[in-house]
């Protein structure tokens, strides 16, 4: 019994380790969702206002299933450095030619976000033409999700925990300490209102370029910022929910966000701006239906019982095979 406790102790915590090195974080994910909702026209707002705190919460839902559908995983990121070098030409931004090109199983090895967004857009497009309460709320905190991560440069790097260059940890230091340190008191995020994009796959993978353009400077900011600091002024030993851990010190974070002159703050808004306006151009692809009637709907007991599964499963670590998308 004790050999199986240790066990399963051990995997649980070889999981969450992974988890939190491989995503924005819960803290950024959900603030992205929250401002982008305050970008939407009234038309919209209506909706959406009196749905931020589910818009917000559900914001991590896809991170949470990544451990437990197999298929999830790739939708997270793309190691496009894999397909040659900038701007990538070699990689057909068209999926049916990519597929034609590489495969669908190469594509899914090395990550498919940009694509898989499209896909996302096309769900929330229906669900507002069949006014799916349901569906609307759950594809609008997902999509937000995927166009978040597309926005991190190390989402879109095959180095994606510095692994490669002795920097194991800087994914979550990049997307998690730093908002988490400063957004409350420096990011500004309130920058305007929502957008409609004429050519939403043109648009995303513009994003994916610009992060992939950043991801050396992620690196190479901090290996050179560590040569100023001691490892004990590196890190440092800090309350993080209710818990002592080490992890990257105040003044080093503060310092290499200096460095960045405010990559994590720009990105976060770009983030925010691209969420609000995939939301906004779903909705006027759809027709532009009222949603007023749909304000004053609740979910189903079938989706308050998924999202119950989804978060035992997360929160017991078991694995699991989830319902997908038609």
């Amino acid at each position: 019994m004790k050999t199986i406790f240790r066990s399963t102790v051990l995997v649980l915590f070889l999981l969450l380790s992974y988890f939190h090195s491989y995503c924005w974080g819960f803290y950024a994910h959900q603030k992205i969702n929250y401002y982008a909702v305050f970008l939407l026209p009234p038309e919209m707002l209506v909706l959406y206002k009196p749905n931020i705190t589910f818009i917000t919460e559900h914001a991590v839902d896809p991170d949470k299933r990544r451990y437990i559908v197999k298929q999830e995983g790739p939708r997270h990121f793309i190691d496009i450095d894999h397909y040659g070098k900038y701007p990538y030409l070699d990689l057909p931004r068209n999926w049916k030619d990519a597929v034609a090109k590489y495969g669908e199983d190469t594509l899914n090895m090395y990550g498919i976000v940009p694509w898989h967004i499209q896909t996302m857009l096309t769900r929330l497009t229906n669900a507002f033409k069949e006014k799916d309460f349901g569906k609307i709320m759950r594809n609008s905190a997902e999509i937000g999700h995927y166009i978040a991560d597309s926005h991190v440069p190390l989402h879109v790097s095959s180095n994606h925990d510095g692994q490669l260059t002795n920097q194991k940890g800087i994914h979550a230091f990049w997307e998690s300490r730093v908002p988490e340190l400063l957004a409350e008191k420096e990011f500004d995020f309130f920058i305007g209102k929502a957008a409609y994009i004429q050519n939403p796959g043109d648009f995303i993978w513009a994003r994916v370029l610009e992060s992939a353009q950043e991801a050396d400077s992620v690196l190479s900011i901090e290996r050179e910022l560590t040569k100023q600091f001691t490892s004990d002024t590196k890190y440092s030993f800090e309350e993080r929910n209710g818990k002592i851990i080490r992890q990257y010190s105040s003044a080093f974070t503060i310092a290499y966000n200096k460095k960045l002159n405010g990559m994590v703050e720009r990105r976060m808004q770009q983030a925010i701006f691209a969420v609000a306006s995939f939301w906004y151009t779903a909705w006027v692809n759809a027709g532009q239906p009222d949603l007023k009637e749909l304000a004053k709907q609740n979910f189903s007991d079938t989706d308050i019982k998924e999202f119950d599964e989804l978060n035992k499963q997360w929160q017991s670590g078991s694995k699991m095979i989830g319902r997908e998308e038609e």
